[in-house]
């Protein structure tokens, strides 16, 4: 169905730093959707105008059609430099802490969007984490599967990726890796960035990739500074082409972040990643070669997320 054969029951919107994505949802099901690069750091204009400026553009049209349309939202846009901000709720937390402590905002037309909060884990033992949309995508995730809402592991590659242990549907524990930005930040501002071609090669250097993997596995306490200089030593001592620098970097700070994620997921639990395909086959490449072969991928599932917060919130019927 599209939203010219089918009445939709909620706008959805998972919103960004850098973009906007809006879905028009019925049952569950996505029947239309459309993109944005006006993430909260690329609006129309500044402050408020420019929040209500990008939802008028993306959806305007949509609400002028269906004007009781209820809408909800995600992501930075309730951070403190979002739209409104919507306070963390406090781990653990599952899908109706969220819709209980939600924010609502005028949307300036049309309805009030109701925002979703991010997650905070702070436990006095352990140092503390954030999360701000993913939180969304793990309820997608386990309102598809429910089976896996008794115990599971979700990874969430990227810039920031996230480990989330699962209990009882409910978010016990979680933790942050800057595998993403610190990829970009050696490769863009560091010396090791001197020997990276320009433009990267079409395909990984898997040789490369690999040897970056067996560095993390093989590793001691203290050796990871020393590694990452190895990026540009392995080039100058002709080692690697200057071509595949860039994967053993990869290579080296993902094999990092899947030891130190597989150290807290328990033996037997599921192990789930959701993202962007290309980097989520990735890391089953890492994890397959680090002896961890069954895992689950899934796509984007923040409108099935974000279906599940309306629901809860009351805004179904």
């Amino acid at each position: 169905m599209t939203s010219s054969t089918a009445t939709p029951q909620l706008l959805a919107l998972d919103w960004g730093t850098s973009s906007l994505r809006a879905f028009l949802l019925r049952d569950g099901q996505i029947i239309d959707t459309r993109y944005s690069p006006h993430g909260i750091q690329h609006l129309p204009e500044a402050g408020i105008a420019g929040f209500e400026a990008a939802f008028r553009q993306i959806a305007g049209d949509w609400l002028e059609r269906w004007p009781q349309l209820p809408v909800v939202a995600c992501g930075m846009v309730g951070s403190a430099q979002g739209w409104r901000e919507a306070p963390y709720v406090r781990c653990p937390a599952n899908v109706q802490a969220l819709a209980s402590q939600s924010v609502t905002v005028p949307s300036g037309f049309g309805p009030d969007i109701l925002i979703a909060p991010g997650v905070l884990l702070d436990d006095p033992d352990q140092l503390p984490d954030v999360m701000r949309g993913e939180e969304i995508q793990i309820a997608g995730a386990l309102l598809q599967n429910p089976h896996w809402a008794k115990r599971c592991c979700i990874v969430l590659p990227g810039t920031h990726s996230k480990w989330v242990q699962i209990e009882n549907g409910r978010i016990v524990n979680f933790a942050t890796y800057m595998t993403g930005e610190l990829f970009a930040v050696l490769k863009k501002h560091s010396i090791l960035g001197r020997l990276l071609p320009e433009t990267p090669p079409a395909s990984t250097n898997n040789e490369a990739f690999e040897l970056g993997l067996a560095s993390a596995r093989d590793s001691s306490p203290g050796d990871f500074p020393h590694q990452i200089f190895a990026t540009r030593t392995l080039g100058l001592a002709g080692r690697l082409p200057h071509g595949a620098l860039a994967d053993y970097l990869s290579g080296l700070l993902i094999g990092y972040e899947l030891i130190s994620g597989l150290a807290q997921a328990q033996e037997e639990t599921p192990l789930i990643l959701i993202g962007d395909p290309a980097l989520c086959q990735r890391y089953v490449q890492s994890l397959t070669y680090l002896g961890k072969p069954n895992c689950t991928v899934l796509d984007n599932t923040a409108p099935a997320g974000l279906w599940d917060l309306a629901t809860a919130a009351g805004l179904l019927a």
